[in-house]
């Protein structure tokens, strides 16, 4: 892939990640380094259920992928050593280490990477199954070579079945899903010894992992994640080493001297619109809440002056970035206002609900910036609202994601007819899907990768369905006992990790 540029900042999520005390408990006895991670633990353990949410991160200790990234954003070996497409890049062949099992004893061959792929595509509580689209069959060709048949030309497989997409548990496990669930069987880095939900999970190192030798961490324990405003306290105490930080407890950090870290990513954070619903179903409507929004109101209050304005769903020195369609829709709320009243609206004449599940900054500055246009926003909170876009009944909500490590596959995830981002399911804008076709089908070191995307980008931003806002830094603070994370976009590695 050429020309790959990342921007250093991540959409930061309610994921509050701490760390280690390093010689500190039984670790110091035993000689052994601990790595104390305060999180949300997750709801979900089964990879096909997860999804492709900020959760993987953590479900990447117990799993190992198909693919990842290195630095660059490029597709690199993990479980697949090396990967070649046929002539019309409609099938690709993924050839796996040798001698690979998980830590249940089974096997990690051909056979488990065709029983994941399948079970993706069809469970039905699959997260991934709007992923895999292009996938047609899978074929075990023997214990190494996965050959899999596409729908279409797509030189983005290699990207798209890494960390977030291609987690591979325990087929035996997985005959289970249920159980998988609540405890996970793969081949990762780290293997579960001790699970209480809701408390804590533990985990050691697996001896067995395809790169063992450079993970330098014998234990992990993962802990329940307390209150944001009590996090720099634990990590300066040594409670946790390694922890999210908000935005707004940076200062604190810093003035405690641990380390404040931005992990590289790509990230956006958007106003969804679901152009089926009045009175979004008029185009004028749709362009005054666009022209009402104020980018730099949510830079400023939600992420403190750490983030930065975007209107597209990626950062503006991501590599699918349109430059040409920067700043389309600026800042201009009388605007906003002209519009309504050409759609026939007098101010306060509509009236729209947003549903969130707890109290959220960003949303108010919805409800100032519409009502300052002339749309009464009514924020609804529901405690038990996680999955906006599943229910497409809304008239409008607000969402944010981290990225894909394949840009076609977050432009198809916002855009797209099936696109869990895309409250206005099944419409697409017109183009994009012979754009995005496009793209999928130039080689990712084609000269013409990069125009394609951009071509791609272009086309999705024409749809009416989402206002993007800003890019928030993922944030985490450290103790400096904890070593630096390789600077690999929107994902935490554990090779060379150190704990002092």
């Amino acid at each position: 892939m050429k020309n790959t540029k990342w921007a250093a900042a991540l959409l930061a999520l309610p994921l509050a990640l701490a760390g280690c005390a390093g010689d500190g408990g039984a670790g110091a006895a035993t000689g052994e380094s601990t790595l104390r991670w305060a999180v949300t633990l997750p709801a979900h353990w089964d990879p096909v259920v997860s999804g492709s949410g900020a959760q993987f991160r953590i479900l990447s200790l117990a799993y190992a992928s198909l693919t990842e990234i290195n630095e660059k954003g490029e597709a690199v070996p993990s479980l697949a050593e090396s990967w070649d497409y046929n002539d019309k890049g409609d099938q690709i062949t993924f050839h796996l280490r040798k001698g690979l099992k998980f830590t249940d004893g089974e096997p990690l061959n051909a056979a488990a990477i065709k029983s994941y792929l399948e079970r993706a595509k069809t469970q039905k509580d699959s997260a991934l199954f709007g992923d895999l689209t292009s996938i047609k069959t899978v074929t075990a060709a023997n214990d190494t070579d996965v050959v899999i048949d596409l729908t279409q030309t797509d030189f983005q497989i290699p990207l798209l079945l890494g960390e977030r997409v291609a987690q591979i548990p325990s087929p035996k496990a997985a005959a289970d899903p249920a159980a998988l669930d609540k405890n996970p069987v793969g081949a990762g880095p780290f293997v579960v010894t001790e699970n209480v939900p809701g408390s804590h999970v533990y985990l050691k190192k697996n001896p067995d992992y395809w790169d063992a030798a450079n993970i330098k961490i014998d234990k992990v324990e993962l802990l329940s994640a307390p209150d944001a405003a009590t996090i720099v306290s634990g990590v300066q105490t040594g409670v946790y080493d390694l922890a999210g930080l908000t935005p707004n407890q940076i200062k604190a950090a810093e003035a405690s001297k641990l380390d404040v870290v931005i992990q590289p990513g790509y990230n956006a954070a958007n106003i969804s619109i679901n152009i089926n619903k009045k009175p979004f179903d008029n185009p004028k409507v749709v362009d005054a809440v666009r022209h009402a929004t104020n980018r730099q109101e949510f830079v400023d209050k939600v992420t403190f002056g750490s983030g930065t304005a975007t209107d597209q769903p990626f950062p503006s020195n991501y590599l699918a970035y349109d430059q040409q369609s920067a700043n389309r829709w600026p800042y201009d709320v009388e605007k906003a206002k002209s519009l309504l009243a050409e759609a026939g609206y007098q101010p306060g004449d509509i009236k729209v609900d947003l549903v969130i599940s707890a109290q959220s900054t960003a949303a108010e500055i919805i409800q100032s910036q519409l009502g300052a246009a002339g749309i009464t926003v009514n924020i609804k909170v529901d405690p038990n609202w996680a999955t906006p876009f599943f229910a497409k009944d809304l008239a409008l909500s607000i969402y944010g994601t981290t990225g894909r490590e394949s840009p076609v596959q977050t432009l198809t995830a916002h855009f797209g007819p099936n696109g869990p981002l895309n409250l206005s399911t099944p419409y697409e804008p017109a183009g994009f899907e012979a754009a995005v076709a496009t793209a999928r089908s130039t080689p990712l070191d084609s000269p013409d990768y990069q125009k394609n995307l951009q071509a791609a980008t272009r086309a999705g931003l024409e749809s009416q369905a989402l206002v993007f806002t800003y890019s928030q830094p993922n944030l985490f603070v450290k103790s400096p006992k904890v070593s630096d994370f390789a600077p690999i976009p929107g994902q935490l590695h554990w090779t060379g990790l150190t704990v002092g």
